[in-house]
């Protein structure tokens, strides 16, 4: 029976098409280089004169004489973990809206929280840059602000949290685009107008119909060859015909329940990774539970993350 393109597939099933490492290499394997191994090539020098060995490294090119596996040259590379685990992984992250926390993604693998955390991160860089090309239909714009809640502040810090508003916490923008239901979220310094401005002419096609809030920082949209249309928070109104934030807006609440309800922490140092994760869950939503996985390992190829990178 072939597979439905948007079949969802339950953790049991998963687990049961996928029940050993041999599976798991096989699969990460056919997604690299194909069925069979016939676009093979060579990580290191991109030949596609390479042989399998009897060693722990698999394949050999004979070319740059170097060995290689289908983890050399990705976030995969260099990890203790087993394949099987990385795609256990993989699928929790894919099918977890809210996101897993690094106690319950080693519960559920056998691994130790700090492995776990470590794990996470890497399967979230390969969430980065996935969607490059611009949105060409109507977006909506929105910013937010992430951050700890000022009753839970210690007592050192709230004197300067005192109208302070948004200022003590991180803005992220994001952009959906209505006609794909694609989101593209970036962490900023501050949300100023050249800022958000700057962000929507990098990411939306000249002549787009651009949705936004009041913010008066929008307002050079026109300027840009952008048609913009605003509604008015702070008078009660949030929807005018098509006017309105609602789509984006959805998008930010299913990350603070991500925040609030699962991570409960996401430090400004590694608050993009985790608004990659939520924006490439997003965006990939619709698609079959394989085909996220898939996409997934793509973004790895090419890609490293070390340990020190993240404590550093």
């Amino acid at each position: 029976m072939s597979e439905k393109k948007t079949e969802k597939i339950s953790f049991y099933k998963f687990f049961k098409r996928f029940p050993d490492e041999e599976s798991a290499e096989k699969f990460f394997a056919e997604r690299r280089w194909g069925k069979d191994g016939k676009k093979r090539f060579c990580p290191h020098c991109g030949s596609v004169r390479t042989v399998t060995m009897k060693h722990k490294m698999p394949y050999r090119c004979k070319d740059c004489r170097k060995f290689f596996s289908v983890r050399t040259k990705s976030i995969l590379a260099e990890s203790n973990i087993s394949l099987h685990k990385w795609l256990m992984a993989m699928y929790l992250l894919n099918t977890n809206l809210k996101g897993v926390p690094s106690t319950k993604l080693a519960n559920d693998l056998g691994i130790t929280q700090k492995t776990a955390w470590f794990l996470a991160h890497r399967i979230r860089k390969a969430f980065e840059d996935q969607q490059e090309a611009k949105f060409v239909s109507d977006v909506e714009v929105d910013e937010t602000y992430m951050g700890g809640k000022y009753s839970n502040m210690h007592k050192s810090r709230k004197p300067r949290m005192v109208g302070a508003g948004p200022q003590d916490k991180t803005p992220v923008v994001g952009i959906k685009e209505r006609g794909s239901g694609k989101v593209k979220a970036k962490v900023t310094e501050r949300a100023s107008g050249v800022l958000l401005r700057g962000m929507v002419t990098e990411t939306v096609k000249e002549g787009a119909v651009v949705y936004t809030d009041q913010n008066r920082s929008y307002e050079g949209l026109v300027k840009k060859n952008y048609k913009h249309e605003s509604v008015n928070h702070g008078v009660g109104e949030y929807i005018r015909g098509k006017a309105h934030t609602n789509g984006v807006e959805s998008f930010w609440s299913m990350l603070k329940r991500g925040h609030t309800g699962v991570y409960h922490k996401m430090s400004p140092k590694h608050l993009q990774r985790y608004i990659d994760e939520y924006v490439g869950r997003h965006n990939i939503r619709p698609l079959a539970t394989i085909e996220q996985i898939e996409i997934t390992f793509k973004g790895m190829n090419g890609k490293r993350l070390k340990y020190k990178e993240l404590i550093d």
